[in-house]
């Protein structure tokens, strides 16, 4: 039978109200109307649905099991409307991001404090791992848009550049180390991250681009162990440049300057071309617009 939605829809609200008038009345139609849907509903499905009574209506035996079964669906058609409003609204949803220690603290926290400080009831699902895992939960569908650093190698999706950054050396303030050294000359004694990320397969690539094939006296998980092992004179760091911008203000390490830099590089928001919910998008444009400037952040971080 192709029954309209909205006759099943009155007949409810009427079987819930137990009158004709306060049915019409909740749902802004006439009440000419509501006995009309009742009666073509009624024509239609070949069977009485009402008793009509001194005090409005009551619920035949077969208007007792339509009901039963029909009220589920108008209450989840209601429920499914409601939920799509409040998404749309932005009152609801969810986003999912994959992102690294770097990217999160140095990209995408100003952006995350705004955009929860605006729509605080969606939730916001964050996987941290490194580059190369990261890419492939998007590549899996499980993440909306990844935040990462260069290199980026993932063909089909869309990739844009959002925030320079620049690899550095450190040493202890007090070594004797000095400026303009190759850095072939101190490969031995390097502190880097481990062969799974990102960071280090630039940095191994533009090593070999000079000729030679670091040796790091340690491998690390994170950025910030690498400026903890610096500051105890355990070798020269090697690290995204804002990771090392508290120590080196303090005067617990300073920056090498070596005879040939490395080229800067870029975080990267990267994301499917699929279409994606509202608020995913409403991130993503936020986070292109650079609504949020970065110093904004920090001040406000730096006075709390």
């Amino acid at each position: 039978m192709n029954i309209s939605y909205d006759w099943y829809k009155i007949f409810c609200c009427a079987a819930e109200c137990k009158s004709i008038t306060v049915a019409a009345e909740k749902l802004f139609i006439s009440q000419p109307a509501v006995s009309q849907t009742i009666k073509q509903l009624e024509e239609t499905l070949r069977c009485t649905l009402f008793l009509r009574t001194a005090k409005g209506v009551k619920l035949t035996a077969e208007g007792e099991l339509l009901y039963r079964y029909v009220s589920e669906g108008v209450a989840a058609f209601s429920e499914g409307e409601r939920r799509l409003t409040a998404m749309l609204r932005l009152d609801a949803g969810e986003i999912r991001i994959g992102a690294s220690d770097m990217t999160l603290e140095f990209c995408l926290l100003p952006f995350l404090e705004l955009f929860h400080e605006k729509y605080p009831n969606v939730k916001i699902a964050i996987t941290n791992n490194s580059t190369p895992q990261t890419l492939e939960l998007l590549k899996q569908n499980k993440i909306d848009f990844a935040a990462v650093s260069e290199p980026v190698n993932i063909p089909g999706f869309e990739i844009f550049r959002v925030r320079e950054i620049r690899d550095i050396f450190i040493c202890n303030a007090k070594s004797k180390i000095q400026d303009n050294i190759d850095i072939a000359d101190i490969k031995d004694e390097l502190i880097m991250l481990e062969s799974n990320t990102s960071t280090r397969q630039f940095l191994d690539g533009e090593f070999r681009k000079q000729g030679f094939l670091a040796l790091p006296k340690f491998e690390l998980a994170t950025s910030p162990q690498i400026v903890g092992f610096t500051e105890r004179n355990m070798g020269i760091g090697c690290v995204v440049a804002d990771f090392a911008k508290e120590a080196i203000a303090s005067g617990k390490v300073r920056e090498i300057k070596v005879s040939t830099s490395l080229p800067s590089r870029h975080i990267c928001i990267v994301r499917s071309s699929d279409i994606h919910s509202i608020a995913s998008d409403k991130m993503f444009d936020m986070i292109l617009s650079n609504q949020t400037p970065d110093d904004h952040f920090y001040a406000k971080k730096e006075k709390g």
